[in-house]
């Protein structure tokens, strides 16, 4: 039995997540702020598929709740083999317009986090020789438009400095850059999404089973879908002065900015 660690557990990816690898007969460490629904989920999961999923209540916002990760990433007597760095959030409003607090709260979760998690769990598979961590990040990553796109540019960075670092040891690590996934994500932000086109939506499910098939083929980075393969391979030829306005326009339209 393997066991995987899962940041925002409870909702969208983080759940699909849990679902896969539940049903596939990995233990789970269920990570969210949440513990009634980590509760329910724990048990669901435990009962539908006889594993064993662990409740670990923590806020990645504050120091406590990710040092309490940390620390059960850490314990050699009950490895980790898969950590999925799924927690995140977006912020509505564009840049000036959105409070100091809440993006440098964006920059705790979706940036310290990320590094402090990954750095716990990549020393101790390092050990071990053999492990995963999956950091979620996002499409946004690759166009200049604001905070959100800027600190998941972060989490690719680091993510593929990381594993060229750890290359030959066992551990994989890799970005998961989806696009529009139909999760509470925009909901939370207080987004709304009837304008969004429905081409550009992807479904949870089959976004981890493909990020799961390029985690295995080793894969710094992932984009799990033929439409938004093609979105960057257009977003890599286009000049960056052209390219910043059209996002600039389309995320005051569809996204978290």
């Amino acid at each position: 039995m393997t066991t995987a660690l899962i940041t925002g557990s409870t909702a969208g990816i983080g759940a699909a997540f849990a679902r896969r690898l539940a049903a596939d007969g990995h233990d789970l460490v269920l990570v969210a702020r949440d513990t009634k629904r980590l509760r329910e989920q724990a048990t669901e999961l435990h009962d539908r598929h006889g594993i064993e999923a662990e409740v670990l209540t923590a806020d990645l916002s504050t120091d406590e709740g990710i040092e309490a990760v940390a620390v059960r990433l850490g314990d050699r007597k009950k490895p980790v083999d898969l950590l999925v760095n799924n927690a995140g959030f977006g912020n509505k409003g564009r840049y000036l317009d959105v409070s100091m607090a809440d993006e440098l709260t964006m920059l705790k979760v979706h940036c310290e986090a990320v590094l402090r998690l990954t750095s716990a769990a990549a020393a101790t598979m390092r050990e071990r020789g053999r492990g995963g961590v999956v950091n979620v990040a996002s499409v946004a990553a690759f166009v200049p438009r604001g905070t959100y796109g800027a600190s998941k540019a972060w989490v690719v960075q680091f993510t593929q400095g990381a594993a060229k670092d750890l290359a030959g040891t066992g551990v994989r690590l890799m970005a998961l850059c989806p696009g529009f996934v139909r999760t509470e994500f925009h909901e939370r932000a207080g987004m709304g999404t009837d304008n969004i086109p429905g081409w550009m939506w992807l479904d949870a499910d089959k976004l981890v089973t493909a990020a799961l098939q390029d985690l295995a083929r080793g894969k710094s980075v992932s984009i799990p879908d033929p439409r938004y393969k093609a979105l960057m391979g257009l977003v890599k030829v286009t000049p960056r002065s052209l390219l910043g306005g059209v996002s600039s326009r389309t995320g005051r339209k569809y996204g978290p900015q």
